[in-house]
């Protein structure tokens, strides 16, 4: 009997759902976070004491952080899709071999195995 190398159609439809489910919601933060970069909510900052100023603009700075951090996250799971559709998605970039169902339900954007992955590192 041959190994598997790569997982079946009913498979890749299991992680496209939880992928949708992770970029709906991965999209809502990134909306709520530049909204408050963009102080969206009405909430001024023109009458307030500098200090107060200065913990607002340290607060967008960090927003904006969290923001782009956020974007990065939601282009690994659009990429996962695009795997799913070219039937690539769940193969290890370094190993070819496939990525344990595990490992995909916890983190569906990646792209190594854990194996791969700490050797890497090393």
């Amino acid at each position: 009997m041959s190994e598997k190398n790569r997982y079946s159609d009913e498979e890749l439809q299991e992680f496209k759902a939880i992928i949708l489910e992770k970029l709906a919601k991965a999209q809502k933060e990134y909306d709520t976070l530049r909204a408050n970069i963009n102080n969206t909510d009405g909430n001024d900052i023109a009458d307030t004491s500098p200090t107060f100023k200065i913990l607002e603009e340290g607060a967008k700075e960090e927003a904006g952080q969290l923001a782009t951090r956020q974007l990065k996250f939601i282009q690994h799971l659009q990429n996962a899709l695009i795997r799913i559709e070219n039937k690539t998605y769940g193969v290890c970039c370094e190993t070819g071999e496939l990525i344990p169902k595990e490992r995909l339900r916890a983190v569906p954007h990646a792209t190594r195995s854990v194996e791969a992955k700490n050797m890497k590192r090393k």
